[in-house]
């Protein structure tokens, strides 16, 4: 599937969940590698399950050296990001930032669908 490329980050609107979550997903992989994504991403859910047990049906496992994940159904239904993504990008926020600093999420930012509803924290005061 061809993602639509625009400049405001209303993008993330038009994409399902399920979209959305590979673009978060590909974009972690290219800076992190598919270890450590997958692992913060794992923990993220974890943290997010409380608030939302829908979380419960996405998996990360590991598969012959590759990692993948099935998310869950709901994510390829709805257009933009599910409550139970907003959920897991909340966790996984400073997680990112106690790994990489402000770099892993102003990456993020960088990415049109991704701007609106994962946004970089905001940029620590000097």
């Amino acid at each position: 599937m061809a993602l639509k490329i625009v400049k405001d980050g209303g993008a993330a609107a038009e994409l399902s969940g399920a979209v959305l979550f590979a673009l978060l997903w590909d974009e972690l992989v290219d800076l992190l590698g598919s270890a450590a994504t997958a692992t913060l991403l794992r923990r993220a859910a974890r943290r997010a399950l409380p608030r939302n047990k829908e979380l419960v049906k996405l998996t990360i496992a590991r598969l012959d050296d590759q990692f993948g994940y099935v998310v869950p159904e709901s994510f390829s239904l709805a257009k933009g990001p599910p409550a139970a993504l907003r959920a897991l990008v909340e966790e996984l926020r400073p997680l990112l930032v106690e790994l990489t600093g402000q770099v892993a999420p102003r990456h993020l930012d960088r990415v049109p669908e991704l701007r609106n509803w994962a946004p970089a924290s905001p940029p620590l005061q000097q």
